[in-house]
């Protein structure tokens, strides 16, 4: 692996960067003051909160949540197309089509990215033990730090598979010698950095309001569960998403439509956002691009109209299920807050764009997104449980997880709306969970992980006439050709690339 920060002057121009962290509104204005060394930073409780902030930071830039988050996950799938006008970012398309090489550079974005956040977190996990300061926030901070670094690697392990694992900050000699490990490996460390997080990280009430927003005991359950979903470890995520469920730390928002909204950022249902705001004009540290990238394109001007719901997607709601409505928005349609109409754009085939990404006014230009990005929520929770009980051949005992998501997604409708499922068998009740999860998490960047560890990537892809997606080579991404490069030959690129 390239470590795309390899020396000591690099690393001190990061430590000394005005680090304006990932976590509630209040907790973003917090920054570093006076001029810092390499080798005093880690001294002192506030060194240890701002490399903790870092990492959460790291989740906000372009690499993480930009063109290659959004393809890599949404356009990828069955739920969405490339969306914008047809010749604007050609390398998308070929996500889209399944049409690329390894020089594609979203996934070159992916893994600095991503591998930028596993090294701030290494990093603090290395650094912070050794600081003079409350046991029970030291603890914590690491904790934190683990769930941040155990997030990426099960983004990065599902994308790629056999990884280089980094798990220290590495010497300069031995930037380019790391060599991919097995996935087994990578799911291991995932799996402990999780533990050890839940034995140390509070509950979400636990936290003082200012701190909203840091990964919570909750999360790391759950982000834990669903670990182990994708390993068909049932008895494991069963275990998990009971103690999310347990805990009465949460709970299903009364109103769908709202939990994207401002007023569901960090609500009830919240297990872990990638948080966002707009402080000021021009001010990007602590917004995102991820609302422009999906925003209108056209009047009102609100972005650039990527990540467009596929009609698979629409034909996958029940008639008039309301999250339909609440996922998509259409020329003709009202914004959310009632300021304006969004009008056709004639440069734009069918379009249509993603609700759950839209934001409403705010300071500074398309690019200084305020939007929470919604990571795991409730819902997920409690879809996952009811698929790990099913898939031990308890289908009654699932059903009544799975209908308390169809109920929430039906409150104040009639009931025929989203009927309640009744008792049913194993194999079709398999098939209605996997429905619901499409629809309830619709466009929230979970559709090709699904896919994925469920086994039916090739038959969707067939389906919606992705005609050149390839069985046994395109699960996986492949590993940036410039990371193979200046590896001489130590990383090797998946198969059939």
């Amino acid at each position: 692996m390239k470590n795309r920060i390899p020396h000591k002057s690099i690393l001190l121009l990061i430590l000394t960067m005005l680090i304006w962290a990932g976590c509630s509104k209040d907790f973003l204005d917090r920054k570093p003051l006076g001029e810092l060394t390499y080798d005093t930073y880690f001294e002192t409780k506030d060194h240890a909160i701002w490399a903790t902030n870092a990492i959460y930071q790291q989740f906000r830039v372009w690499d993480c949540i930009g063109f290659a988050w959004i393809g890599n996950t949404d356009i990828i799938s069955d739920d969405a197309d490339k969306g914008s006008t047809p010749t604007d970012a050609l390398y998308v398309l070929d996500l889209d089509d399944f049409t690329f090489d390894a020089t594609n550079i979203t996934f070159a974005s992916l893994w600095n990215g991503f591998y930028h956040a596993i090294f701030r977190a290494n990093l603090a996990i290395e650094n912070i033990p050794g600081i003079d300061m409350d046991e029970k926030l030291r603890d914590r901070l690491v904790g934190e730090a683990k769930f941040l670094r155990a997030y990426a690697y099960f983004n990065l392990v599902r994308w790629f598979g056999e990884l280089p694992l980094v798990t220290r900050p590495l010497a300069p000699e031995e930037f380019y010698t790391q060599t991919r490990q097995p996935v087994s490996a990578a799911y291991a460390q995932i799996e402990q950095d999780l533990l050890d997080a839940i034995e140390v990280l509070p509950k979400k009430s636990e936290y003082a309001s200012g701190d909203l927003g840091r990964a919570t005991q909750g999360a790391a359950q759950g982000m834990l569960a669903k670990v182990y979903l994708t390993l068909g470890d049932w008895v494991n995520c069963e275990k998990y998403c009971q103690d999310v469920i347990d805990s009465d730390e949460y709970a299903l928002w009364p109103v769908y439509t709202e939990i994207f909204q401002r007023v569901g950022e960090n609500c009830s249902e919240s297990l872990f956002e990638i948080q966002a705001t707009a402080l000021s004009t021009g001010s990007l540290v602590a917004a995102s691009p991820y609302n422009m990238i999906q925003g209108v394109r056209g009047v009102p001007n609100l972005g650039w109209g990527f990540n467009r719901p596929s009609d698979n997607l629409v034909a996958e709601f029940e008639p008039f299920d309301p999250r339909q409505s609440a996922t998509m928005l259409n020329p003709g349609e009202v914004l959310p807050d009632g300021s304006a109409i969004v009008q056709d754009n004639p440069e734009i085939l069918n379009e249509r764009h993603n609700q759950k990404a839209w934001v409403p006014a705010h300071p500074g230009l398309q690019d200084n997104g305020p939007g929470n990005i919604r990571i795991l929520r409730y819902a997920d929770v409690l879809l996952m449980m009811a698929e790990a009980i099913n898939e031990q051949n308890r289908p009654d005992d699932a059903l009544p997880y799975l209908n308390m998501v169809r109920d929430r997604a039906r409150a104040n409708y009639p009931p025929n709306i989203i009927p309640t499922v009744a008792p049913t068998d194993q194999a079709t009740l398999r098939l209605k969970i996997w429905h619901e999860r499409r629809v309830e998490l619709a466009m929230e960047q979970h559709r090709w992980f699904d896919l994925l560890r469920t086994g039916r990537v090739a038959e969707r892809m067939a389906a919606v006439g992705k005609v050149n997606f390839t069985p046994g080579k395109n699960e996986l991404l492949p590993l940036p050709q410039s990371e193979i490069d200046v590896s001489g030959g130590k990383l090797e690129q998946n198969p059939n690339y």
